[in-house]
């Protein structure tokens, strides 16, 4: 503060002098972080002893299918692939199918899936130990999920396996047990037999690490699959998973959901359980990482929860309240009064996201529901000073700690060298690029952290009110559910660090803490890539101009909305799911 006051009266003479300091405290911080890195190199030396586990893994993954293959020589996979869940499952029940004829299509295809767009990570082996144990049981003792075959997000942790987050510090710590979850999915008959990639530290909606690599949207081999459930999203898409897990802290699950083209739910916190989930930052408060589904239907992701729901989740983890999947919230039929925006007023939509919207609008007023427009209260400052700040609480300490030793991504070092600049750097730099990267001299402001238990009291009080103000909004408009654009079409790999604050259409809803699900209703028009031809946006900055090269060339590609509930209210967000997936899914519109 003392130097803005002495510069004040010589502006050029202050930014040069600014300039320079900062290049100086730049090039010291970069100096320092690559001597800390290679003091500590044994943790990167591990990656590539992960990289032949996993070899050696999918060797295994091939070798138990060729086996189940030879139990069944007729074996035609194409008709088990088709079935929807709730077919498969129920087919399943019934013996209509065999355990092995379902397990060794979902393994033959993921294996392929694996192949074009490098989406695995682990292969969980104990499956066909479970495979033999499911068929001992009697037909009562059978759960909802019976014979199933799923995937899982790196971070769910499965005994004997590493959840790496996608860093070195990590690996070669296999989980003791499995956690809660995929305890309750096994208890319900489902049969985990994948573990799916992510990008390094799972900040980010890319999905790339040093130790697995790129996984590649499987609609288009140049674009991201999104992050951080990005390994799920591809494996879901290409029909090499059925149903899988992830995990949400700023929009993990909607954004893979939306550029793959599938279903995912974000739930509200507590309302599935989180423990036995690896994270690289725990502790955050004010902004929730939660679990949730992603599948290729509506009724997929109910039938999941319809599992997970169950007095098996409390009793593993009592934190966790007892309340089963509400059926009827669920099948009431009632019209809706929804609300909706076509833009958050922060990040402008491509014009695709922007015509999902107005098409989803059109279609629910015609059946008979109540559609009303919203904005976003105070959308800046709830993205900045609660979302962000909530992030990087700690200044990055215990992000930057994790990577120590680490290969940085270069998904992530455009937030990694931030991260590690000088306190006083980051306000200089924050202050020369205030006109011109307004957003980027706001993150540098934010990334600070908030420094003392005061203040973090105080930030967890501001997300506090601001959710009761929105909550206020909702109610004076008597809105039942939301509809929002979903970050969309797919990115380029590399531009989601590029194009960062775009993702606040979902990581508004972590903070706020609402459940939140992503339903894929159109694609992308000839009419919609021409249009994006004059795309400003509303800062005209870096990543204003990032964003519209990153969704470029998308024709043909999907694009979903976000239909949004209160806190706890999952059976309603998926009624309102249901209702627009059921609307959008015959839809075809001229390209």
């Amino acid at each position: 503060m003392m130097l803005e006051m002495l510069l004040l009266p010589y502006p050029l003479l202050g930014l040069l002098l600014l300039t320079l300091l900062g290049a100086a405290l730049l090039g010291a911080a970069l100096l320092r972080a690559a001597l800390l890195s290679r003091q500590r190199a044994p943790a990167r030396n591990k990656i590539p002893r992960a990289q032949r586990r996993r070899e050696v893994a999918l060797q295994q993954m091939a070798a138990l299918a060729q086996r189940l293959r030879e139990q069944e020589p007729g074996l035609d996979p194409k008709p088990i692939l088709e079935l929807p869940l709730v077919e498969l499952a129920q087919k399943l029940q019934a013996e209509e199918l065999s355990l092995e004829s379902v397990l060794c299509s979902y393994l033959e295809e993921a294996l392929k899936v694996h192949q074009e767009v490098n989406c695995l990570t682990d292969f969980l082996e104990e499956c066909e130990e479970q495979l033999q144990a499911l068929k001992k049981l009697k037909k009562s003792e059978r759960g909802l999920l019976y014979g199933v075959p799923m995937s899982l997000k790196d971070p769910y942790d499965c005994m004997g396996h590493d959840s790496t987050c996608g860093l070195a510090q990590f690996l070669e710590k296999p989980a003791a047990k499995d956690g809660v979850l995929v305890k309750v999915l096994k208890a319900q008959g489902a049969i985990p037999f994948v573990k799916t990639n992510i990008p390094q530290t799972l900040l980010s909606y890319d999905c790339s690490n040093p130790i697995y690599g790129q996984t590649r949207n499987p609609l288009n081999l140049r674009k991201t699959p999104g992050g951080s459930s990005g390994g799920e999203g591809a494996l879901l898409s290409k029909g090499g998973s059925i149903l899988g897990m992830g995990t949400d802290t700023g929009g993990s699950i909607r954004v893979p959901s939306s550029f793959c083209g599938v279903y995912g739910l974000r739930t509200s916190r507590s309302r599935l359980s989180y423990t036995g989930i690896a994270s690289a930052v725990k502790g955050k408060k004010s902004v929730a990482t939660v679990a949730g589904p992603l599948a290729r239907d509506v009724d997929s992701l109910v039938l999941c929860l319809r599992a997970l729901l169950s007095e098996d989740m409390h009793q593993l983890d009592p934190t966790v309240p007892f309340m089963p999947f509400r059926e009827e919230i669920y099948s009431n039929t009632r019209p809706l009064r929804i609300g909706y925006y076509e833009s958050d007023g922060f990040s402008q939509p491509s014009p695709s996201m922007a015509r999902a919207v107005r098409l989803t609008c059109r279609l629910l007023q015609d059946a008979g529901h109540e559609v009303i427009p919203f904005s976003i209260p105070r959308i800046e400052y709830a993205i900045q000073e609660l979302y962000r700040r909530g992030v990087f609480a700690d200044g990055g300490a215990t992000l930057l700690e994790k990577l120590e030793g680490d290969i940085v991504d270069p998904s992530m070092k455009a937030l990694v060298t931030q991260l590690r600049l000088p306190d006083l750097l980051k306000c200089i730099l924050a202050r020369i690029l205030k006109y011109i990267e307004p957003r980027t001299a706001q993150d540098l402001e934010m990334i600070r952290g908030v420094k003392t238990p005061k203040k973090l009291w105080e930030q967890h009080t501001a997300v506090e009110e601001y959710q009761q103000e929105f909550i206020a909004k909702w109610r004076s408009l008597d809105l039942d559910v939301l509809l929002s654009p979903a970050l969309g079409p797919a990115f380029y790999i590399g531009y989601p660090a590029k194009a960062a604050a775009s993702s606040s259409y979902h990581s508004l809803y972590n903070m706020l803490d609402f459940p939140a699900g992503v339903v894929p209703v159109t694609t992308v028009t000839l009419q919609d890539e021409e249009e994006l031809a004059f795309y400003k946006g509303y800062y005209g900055d870096s990543n204003d101009r990032n964003f519209k090269e990153a969704v470029e060339g998308s024709v043909g590609l999907p694009v979903a909305v976000q239909c949004i509930a209160l806190p706890w209210e999952e059976e309603l967000c998926l009624r309102f799911m249901k209702e627009v997936e059921t609307l959008t899914k015959n839809q075809r519109e001229p390209r």
